[in-house]
């Protein structure tokens, strides 16, 4: 469950991240009245943090990365991304997916402030030690993001000046076995973004029925082999049940046959992921939630991974990008109430064949743009 921060002084307030983090405390101070109407004594958002505020297990792979100089994670369409937030002095950015902080370090490079968010403190702490020199324009919060409002909220946050969902996996997350994301490394088939939530992978594939299986798959993988794959999955837990990502990966690949690279239990994963997680829900009330946070002119940048977080995004702002709503059986169109948005693109923007050659995992992505209007909206 997120951490809020609770008020502990008059003109501060603190927050301790995830397990272990108690001593991990973040502070507010120096940012402007405008950007914090509740506090005017507050002028900016800093953090202190050391490594040694980590877990255990968490500090020695955050160092390890450190040492050895690996990516945490290579961020998708980054250039076009800044391009389209439009950073610069004085503005005030929301990175909702913080993962490694490569979209908030463009940003704070050209002198924007940002407030940084993510559920995984494994990807918090790399963040947080990436863009330290940053500690006068960045803070960083746990928490997930379908949250983020009543986050601002509680850290004096009236309105921002742009907002950026990046929804991919990091690279990190995926090449860490503990994590249990990848079918091509042993690991817990754990999936959690967030390690302190209740359910796993391996609880929902050894406790759902059947039919529940098979709809995870089909909808949340668009894999069409869904039924079966379940009905192989009732029949293997009968004598065992699956603990390791490779049970898994291992009997989808005995089901279906290979075809090219794509390996045959990508669908299965992905859906796991999404079910474990709540993606779709969350990201659908996160979208609902931003005009109200939004100042006008103020742009929206998301970043899609697959179809079914596209067609969300897709169909949200199109919604919202209306001003009238015509139907057969009216006599004529009538005012659209959620109409708040201008769309910047009309198609999504895909990452170059440079950039898919370099980061094949970037060959799925697409970037959706919109621009918020001078119009108010109901909360």
């Amino acid at each position: 469950m997120r951490k809020l921060i609770p008020r502990f002084l008059s003109n501060s307030r603190y927050c301790s991240t995830g397990p272990g983090g108690q001593d991990a405390l973040y502070h507010l101070n120096d940012w402007p009245s405008d950007d914090c109407p509740n506090k005017p004594n507050l002028a900016g958002f800093r953090q202190s943090f050391s490594p040694g505020a980590l877990p255990p297990d968490e500090n020695s792979r955050f160092k390890r990365n450190r040492s050895e100089g690996a990516d945490y994670h290579e961020s998708v369409l980054l250039n076009e991304a800044t391009h389209y937030l439009e950073p610069e002095p004085g503005k005030l950015f929301l990175d909702a997916t913080l993962g490694g902080g490569g979209h908030s370090e463009q940003l704070l490079s050209k002198g924007a402030k940002v407030i940084g968010l993510d559920q995984d403190p494994a990807a918090l702490s790399f963040a947080r030690a990436r863009l330290s020199h940053y500690d006068d324009k960045f803070g960083a919060i746990q928490g997930n993001f379908r949250d983020f409002g009543e986050i601002l909220s509680t850290i004096g946050i009236s309105g921002l000046d742009g907002l950026i969902l990046d929804l991919g996996i990091s690279s990190h997350q995926v090449d860490d076995a503990d994590r249990g994301f990848s079918f091509n490394k042993p690991g817990p088939l754990d999936m959690r973004m967030d390690p302190d939530a209740e359910v796993t992978a391996a609880e929902l594939i050894n406790n759902c029925p059947e039919e529940e299986l098979a709809r995870v798959f089909y909808e949340y993988g668009e894999e069409r082999a869904s039924r079966r794959i379940a009905s192989a999955i009732i029949e293997r837990r009968k004598d065992k049940f699956f603990e390791c990502t490779t049970d898994l990966a291992g009997l989808v690949e005995s089901i279906l046959p290979r075809r090219g690279k794509k390996h045959p239990a990508t669908r299965v994963f992905q859906a796991l992921r999404i079910a474990v997680n709540n993606e779709l829900r969350v990201l659908e009330e996160a979208l609902a939630e931003i005009p109200q946070w939004l100042r006008p002119g103020g742009r929206l940048v998301v970043i899609s991974f697959h179809s079914l977080e596209d067609r969300i995004v897709k169909s949200y702002l199109k919604r919202c990008s209306k001003s009238k709503i015509d139907r057969p059986e009216w006599p004529e169109p009538r005012s659209n109430p959620n109409y708040c948005f201008k769309l910047v693109m009309q198609k999504g923007l895909i990452p170059s064949k440079d950039e898919v050659k370099t980061n094949p995992r970037a060959r799925s992505a697409r970037l959706r743009v919109a621009e918020r209007l001078p119009i108010e909206v109901q909360p």
